[in-house]
């Protein structure tokens, strides 16, 4: 027997579906969809407790939340100045959120505990990407620069590390618990690149751009799942791929209960408390929710 669950709003599920869908509770599910928002790119989303963050392609410089239940607008944080942002990432022990702003080469610094204050301090040239490390610096993806750079939560530069020169246009980054780093760039190779400390590939997936399972094409998002299994937004395949951790294999990840499929999904954020996925699109403009993907060794989403 198939069971689908297809939800295009954000509403609760239907209660006659809910019944059956609690019968495949362990099953990865397509549970909401955000819908777009006059057709913006979505270009970064994250998570906070009950909070979600979704910043779009426009001049708004809004950030919109959403509850993590029902997903329907709660309010929008004010950044003045910023512009494009191609990095979200929220902290929970220093309660703030971080904004790149690729155009103005700042990191903001958006305080959730009440006040929404906004500081903001500058980086190099075009910051894309950006994560939280467990030990709670900022790393930020340089594209411009080829470089990551580190700093600490109020803007303090620790560190950057030197890309390779085949590594053009970097787009984000993930650093494993071993301290090596997962990123994904696009140029003359589209791949995802496995470096070690230093920024030295130690080895990559994908090389010139295709839509064969051993090649990428503009591979943008990336997330990981306990397992240190990595998801990927291949987004010109309008397509998830899933990789090991050495970058030896792939399998693709099916997403049947979604209207019109993915439209170049751009940006992932896994929530690993809740088991949740979020997928947001470029061209479609909507945010994915993918719930019960405790880890992604599974194929398919029902």
């Amino acid at each position: 027997m198939k069971f689908y669950v297809c939800i295009y709003t954000c509403h609760f599920i239907h209660p006659a579906t809910r019944l059956q869908y609690e019968y495949f509770v362990d099953v990865p599910a397509v549970t909401h969809v955000i819908p777009a928002d006059n057709g913006a790119a979505v270009t970064a989303v994250t998570s906070l407790g009950n909070d979600v963050f979704v910043v779009r392609l426009d001049i708004s410089q809004q950030i919109a939340v959403y509850d993590a239940v029902r997903f329907i607008p709660q309010r929008r944080l004010s950044v003045p100045g910023l512009g494009l942002s191609a990095g979200l990432a929220a902290c929970a022990s220093n309660k703030c959120l971080y904004a790149s702003d690729f155009w103005d080469s700042r990191i903001h610094r958006v305080e959730l505990s009440g006040s929404n204050a906004v500081t903001k301090w500058s980086v190099g040239c075009y910051p894309a990407g950006l994560t939280v490390s467990s030990d709670k610096d900022v790393m930020v993806v340089i594209q411009d620069e080829r470089k990551l750079q580190k700093f600490t939560t109020h803007g303090t530069l620790l560190q950057t590390i030197q890309l390779q020169s085949d590594i053009e246009s970097p787009r984000r980054v993930i650093q494993l618990s071993s301290g090596q780093f997962v990123i994904s760039h696009e140029g003359t190779h589209h791949r995802v690149c496995l470096l070690d400390v230093n920024g030295a590939v130690v080895q990559s997936y994908g090389s010139t751009p295709g839509s064969d399972l051993t090649m990428l094409k503009s591979p943008a998002g990336l997330a990981v799942d306990k397992h240190e299994n990595i998801f990927v937004a291949d987004a010109d395949n309008n397509r998830l791929l899933v990789l090991d951790r050495s970058l030896t294999s792939a399998h693709e990840m099916s997403l049947i209960s979604v209207d019109r499929g993915l439209e170049e999904p751009y940006t992932l954020w896994h929530d690993k408390s809740r088991g949740r996925l979020y997928v947001g699109e470029w061209y479609g403009g909507r945010v994915i929710i993918i719930d019960h993907l405790k880890d992604f060794t599974s194929f398919q989403v029902m």
